[in-house]
């Protein structure tokens, strides 16, 4: 027999069942769709952790005053036990730094013509923006020298130039931050929203020293600094630096062997590192879990094809009869498995990536659909035809033609 009459057969034996074919196809497309979907979103959520975490800049020590753990105990700020002189000494000290910036910061309203805005002022040095891969859109940064001095001097981010100059050129104004005035000598480009949900361009740098003597006074004492920021040249130095940077530290601040130290190292890349591995195992998960309906589709397919088995016995035992061998037979009852299967893959394909899109839009959740979603399913639901479709058609080309024909 000639494999388009096989092709045939099949399909014509789908079509003549519309409704069985469609119920038995479903479980397919229930299971497809909900493994790229639940795939889509698990990928959405590692690409939110990747953005948010790369957001605060690559290759990055973030060191910070205090003995407690996490990002809730370096927000509260409580025990200033770093200062000028720790950055300095690592700037000097540790290999493989390429930039280091000590910082101070805090919520401060700024006012400019009549418009005033709540923002989050940083009192930095000028290596900041190398260490948090920042840049200039107009103006220019401030030097060492301004920064040293205390220059009553401010950059802006984006989101406060257009609150506070909408339509206008902000470089010359002035601003007044708290109730000291500055001039603002700089506009940053824009970074846009964090992968926490933070707007990145909010924020205004000024020098440290301004900000210690100006801004932040009461809550700063000498030449302490609430945050630390090292750069590491690339990821290969950065756990090495990141050991060093401990040990300079420990040695500096006096602390015995075996004691716990008074400041916190914050890896950037491992911090990723940690949360991709989080959420790689939570989308796996997912997808191992709506895999379970695609396999419960399988069963289904495979029962409705036995029962076509039972029912088709005459018309197997006449094909037989008048030629058609058994492999003619098997290969077309695993033609209609693959076809169910196939079919069912296709439109779970189309459920599940326009489900993973509407999710994303209406429901402000992650989602990612990968390149891979389309080839994988597909293959993946010939693969469930071949293995549910096998048994029945082996049944089928065993029937004894004889036997076949004379039942009812």
């Amino acid at each position: 027999m000639k494999t388009g009459d096989l092709f045939r057969f099949s399909l014509g034996a789908i079509v003549a069942h519309p409704m069985r074919s469609a119920l038995t196809a479903l479980g397919v497309v229930i299971g497809v769709a909900a493994v790229v979907m639940m795939t889509a979103i698990g990928l959405g959520a590692q690409q939110q952790v990747t953005s948010a975490i790369s957001g605060l800049g690559s290759n990055l020590l973030v060191v910070t005053p205090g003995a407690g753990r996490g990002f809730a105990a370096q927000a509260a700020g409580s025990g200033m036990g770093l200062s000028d002189r720790d950055a300095a000494a690592i700037r000097q000290q540790v290999e493989g730094v390429v930039a280091v910036s000590p910082a101070v910061r805090g919520g401060q309203q700024v006012v400019a013509q009549g418009a005033n805005w709540n923002t989050r002022v940083e009192g930095v040095t000028q290596d900041y923006l190398a260490a948090r891969d920042l840049s200039i859109a107009s103006g220019r940064m401030f030097d060492d020298r301004e920064a040293q001095q205390g220059r009553k001097i401010a950059v802006l981010g984006q989101t406060v130039a257009d609150e506070l100059f909408p339509g206008l050129d902000p470089i010359g104004q002035r601003v007044r931050i708290g109730t000291a005035p500055f001039e603002v000598i700089g506009v940053l480009a824009s970074k846009g929203q964090s992968g926490f949900g933070q707007d990145q361009d909010d924020i205004v740098l000024t020098p440290l020293q301004a900000a210690r003597s100006r801004l932040f006074g009461r809550r700063v004492k000498g030449d302490n600094v609430q945050q630390i920021y090292v750069k590491a040249a690339d990821e290969d130095a950065l756990y090495a630096m990141e050991d060093d940077v401990k040990a300079l530290l420990r040695e500096r601040h006096r602390i015995a062997p075996g004691a716990d130290d008074d400041f916190q190292v914050q890896n950037m890349a491992s911090i990723l590192e940690a949360g991709q591995q989080a959420t790689q195992t939570f989308t796996v998960l997912l997808a191992a879990v709506a895999a379970v309906s695609l396999l419960v589709g399988g069963v289904g397919i495979m029962n409705i094809m036995l029962v076509s088995v039972t029912e088709r016995t005459r018309e197997i035992g006449l094909r037989m009869a008048l030629g058609a061998r058994r492999s003619d037979v098997l290969m077309q009852f695993a033609l209609e498995s693959v076809a169910l299967s196939l079919g069912g893959g296709l439109i779970g394909l189309l459920i599940g990536v326009s489900g993973a899109l509407l999710l994303a839009r209406v429901g402000q959740w992650p989602a990612a659909v990968p390149a891979w979603a389309a080839p994988v399913s597909l293959g993946f639901s010939v693969l469930v035809g071949v293995v549910f479709g096998a048994y029945p058609a082996w049944r089928a080309a065993r029937l004894d033609p004889i036997e076949a024909l004379r039942r009812e």
